[in-house]
């Protein structure tokens, strides 16, 4: 592979060469060949999808293959007829687990489409939008700043061209890269003319050729050795605790289930079996299923809300989010920055700071950005007799853009930044008369025309300059010496609408906290703008004196984070995290990739440069917070749908396995077989998958809600208990009151277990009365169906097969009268736990 051979020792024709390439790129007949060449070494292959590996992935669990070599085991030794049964009931419950996942895959696969990641690359001698994991070795790309590396490269041409490699070497500072050769020992950070995957560009072009993609990378080797995955959500997290709290009931249940019907000298393969089935019917297999419909579901819902989900576990994260931590510029404003005024030492309006301003805007070539783009639009001047000699590019450290310019009478650096920045590079000022005062006389009186400004909502940058002469090269160290211009002021005022919006937020428990580079009293001049009344304001030099303890301990009272640097931005997200709240962070910006990691909900727009959208969860197709709103109602709806098969699962299910389990010690036979267990749970499952689509009332969407297990727990015992009363009721009824026998008592029971875990469905799924809350229209009619089956099933052939045999009219009377009583019971004891968890909140 051209990798191991070192290609930046070697020359831009070798590399060509040797990667069957031109200057000009490839052909789009060459790039399709070549991309189903490097498809295996992909370091992120598209979402597995694919039918028969998704139908094999429902037999994962544990439980089930025990049971399917249970099932295979009698198959041999006992009754055939029975395992048969057995097996193809599972087979049933996984198809229909495949049949709404394999939905949902493609569903999803089809909005990510829509904020695909893209690479400029030249094909068939065009510059062709081509998606970034369709990039190929041969590739000739074009990068601009805020472009993410789709694969290693050599630089072919740069022009000021610096590149983050933080992700790669640790390093803080952008790196500045250019063609040329270098040596074959040459280590990772020192390779000046090579670009790496997981990088990205801050600022300047760059013309580069691919050599590798995938895993034959610097970062795809490193990522493919230590395994990476992405971060556990808060969902994520929760949904394992509750697996881990089903797995401590189950075990202990089925095991001694087991060990007593051994120990009642019953036949081991039987009791083995109905112990598994038990099992089965303990843990909520489908959960995997139901989340993926649901979050799939809710991923379609918020599409249509201009919000478009890239992971989906993010959903109930968004819905679960209690604090949005978000930029002020073009998100609580508009983001069209408007130059106001260019001020000279005075605070009058100077012709002289206009033009300097205006040269340095036109000549720059860094990444696009709305001040630069304010001042070209302001008003035009005549430059021709000036030319471009060389610039220092901004950076995020020093906070400065310089630009070397040749006037007709010497070169000029013309460096514009933020003040304080600006301020600690001058030695000197000018005054409008032309004369030069000392730096340290009217520094004061800058920085008072800055909180002036500021206090009025208005941005501020200083601009200087330095007569270089002949001097045609430039660093960051001819930064100094300056003399001072003048202020150039920009506004940018907030957005139609966003009071109501952050009104209809706070509304929904969701705190809005400004995360901002701005001066600290601009920041809190928008605050009070946006509807933050009387906002307190930390900003980045006291955060730098705050140890970890002590942000966290003060980041739930701060409404603005000002004058932050880049690196704080992480350090704010982790202390919010670590104060126990679900936070979003909503950034478009090259530098806020590492932030949108940390957050629980990483946000990001449409428009964003090319590594803040690919670090987010979701993308918002408009840049406004309004989106945001039903986006959080969504998240809530679907994390409230999720819950509700949650508390489904461990009522009626758990209910009826534990009576189930208490009965097989005291009776003289098996309440049910296993094959009949399995169909209980099968058809018991059937309404609860169209939970996705079922109505949420509102009280569920007005706040934030998170995983709460101990709350499940109660749940579960006080749900379980009701359950096991009537079941052992039930019990009772058909022993001793109709006298039935085995096969009337396996049918009986059968029969109250699923139309009972069926009613129940109804009177969960909401904390209001059943009567006034209305299921949707699938969940209503599945019940209906299962419930019909359910009652014509022991007068079939089939059901004769399954061991159940028809019943008389009284029994059907009897079972009528307990499921009423079991519905009206489950009313009161809804009613009692809601109002009971309410008090103790």
């Amino acid at each position: 592979m051209l990798q191991e051979t070192s290609f930046w020792a070697l020359s831009e024709d070798d590399v060509l060469r040797q990667l069957s390439a031109t200057p000009t790129g490839l052909t789009q007949a060459e790039a399709e060949a070549r991309q189903a060449a490097s498809a295996s070494v992909r370091l992120k292959p598209q979402r597995n999808s694919r039918p028969l590996r998704l139908l094999l992935a429902q037999f994962r669990s544990p439980i089930v293959l025990i049971l399917l070599f249970a099932a295979g085991v009698s198959f041999f030794l006992a009754e055939r007829s029975d395992a048969l049964i057995i097996l193809i009931i599972i087979l049933a419950g996984a198809l229909l687990s495949f049949w709404q996942e394999h939905s949902a895959a493609r569903a999803v696969a089809g909005l990510l489409a829509l904020v695909q990641i893209t690479a400029r690359a030249w094909r068939d001698g065009e510059l062709r939008d081509i998606p970034a994991d369709h990039i190929v070795p041969g590739d000739v790309i074009e990068l601009s700043a805020g472009s993410s590396l789709p694969g290693d490269a050599l630089v072919l041409e740069a022009k000021d061209l610096f590149v983050d490699e933080a992700t790669l070497t640790g390093e803080t500072y952008p790196v500045e890269k250019s063609a040329g050769t270098l040596a074959a020992d040459a280590p990772l950070a020192k390779r000046t003319n090579s670009l790496f995957l997981g990088t990205h560009v801050v600022s300047g072009q760059a013309r580069v050729v691919v050599v590798a993609v995938g895993k034959e990378t610097e970062f795809g080797r490193i990522a493919h050795r230590m395994a990476l995955k992405a971060p556990e959500t808060e969902f994520e997290r929760g949904v394992r605790r509750f697996g881990y709290l089903l797995l401590e009931v189950t075990l202990l249940l089925v095991l001694a289930i087991f060990a007593v019907n051994v120990y009642l000298e019953r036949p081991v393969l039987e009791s083995f079996l109905f112990s598994m089935a038990l099992a089965v019917g303990l843990t909520p297999q489908l959960l995997p299923a139901i989340i993926s419909v649901n979050l799939s579901h809710g991923a379609k819902r918020m599409a249509q809300q201009n919000v478009v989900v890239k992971r989906l576990a993010s959903i109930e994260n968004f819905g679960s989010m209690n604090v949005l931590c978000s930029d002020k510029t073009g998100t609580l404003t508009e983001g069209s920055m408007r130059l106001y005024a260019a001020l000279d030492l005075d605070g009058q309006p100077s012709e002289r700071v206009l033009f300097h301003a205006h040269m340095n805007a036109m000549f720059e070539t860094g990444f696009p950005n709305p001040l630069d783009e304010a001042l070209r639009q302001h008003r035009s001047f005549d430059l021709s007799g000036y030319r471009k000699v060389e610039e220092e590019p901004y950076d995020f450290v020093r906070k400065r853009l310089s630009v070397l310019v040749a006037t007709p009478q010497t070169h000029l650096l013309i460096t514009k930044g933020a003040v304080e920045s600006m301020l600690t590079v001058c030695l000197h000022a000018e005054h409008k008369d032309g004369a030069l005062l000392p730096m340290d006389q009217v520094r004061e009186s800058v920085r008072k025309q800055v909180r002036e400004l500021s206090s009025q909502g208005y941005r501020t940058i200083g601009l200087a300059y330095r007569d270089l002469e002949a001097i045609d090269r430039v660093s960051k160290e001819h930064e100094a010496g300056m003399t001072f211009l003048g202020l150039l002021v920009f506004m940018d005022p907030p957005k139609a609408g966003i009071v109501d919006t952050i009104a209809f937020l706070r509304k929904l428990g969701v705190s809005l906290k400004m995360v901002t580079g701005d001066q600290g009293l601009v920041a809190a001049h928008v605050g009070r703008q946006v509807g933050l009344a009387n906002p307190l304001v930390l900003t980045g030099s006291d955060l730098r004196g705050m140890t970890d303890d002590a942000l966290r301990a003060r980041a739930n009272e701060v409404d603005i984070f000002a004058e932050i640097e880049p690196n704080q931005k992480e350090r704010i997200i982790r202390a919010l995290r670590g104060s126990g709240n679900v936070v979003g962070y909503l950034g478009d910006g090259i530098n806020d990739a590492p932030a949108l990691h940390a957050a629980d909900v990483g946000l990001s727009v449409d428009g964003a440069v090319d590594v803040a959208k690919d670090a987010a969860d979701l993308v918002l197709l408009e840049h406004d917070l309004s989106v945001l709103v039903e986006g959080v109602r969504e998240g809530r709806r679907t994390f409230a749908n999720t819950l509700k098969y949650v508390f489904m699962a461990t009522s009626a299910n758990f209910g009826n396995m534990f009576s189930m389990a208490g009965a097989s010690l005291f009776l003289p036979f098996l309440p049910l077989l296993p094959k009949q267990i399995l169909l209980t749970n099968v058809l018991t499952d059937i309404p609860e998958m169209t939970i996705a689509t079922d109505h949420v009332d509102p009280e569920l969407i007005d706040r934030p809600r998170r995983w709460d297990i101990p709350f499940i727990r109660r749940f579960m015992l006080t749900f379980g208990l009701v359950s096991s009363f009537f079941d052992y009721f039930t019990f009772g009824v058909l022993l001793f009151l109709l006298h039935a026998t085995t096969g009337q008592f396996r049918t009986g029971w059968f029969v109250e277990s699923v139309l009972s875990a069926s009613l129940i469905v109804l009177v969960i799924r909401t904390r209001r009365p059943c009567v006034t809350s209305r299921p949707s229209a699938s969940l209503l009619c599945s019940t209906l169906l299962i419930a019909l089956v359910t009652i014509l099933l022991p007068v079939t052939s089939i059901g004769s097969f399954l061991g159940f045999e028809p019943l008389p009219p009284v029994f059907w009377a009897a079972l009528l009268g307990i499921l009423l009583a079991y519905v009206a019971a489950a009313e009161w004891a809804k009613t009692f736990f809601y109002r009971h968890a309410n008090n103790g909140r």
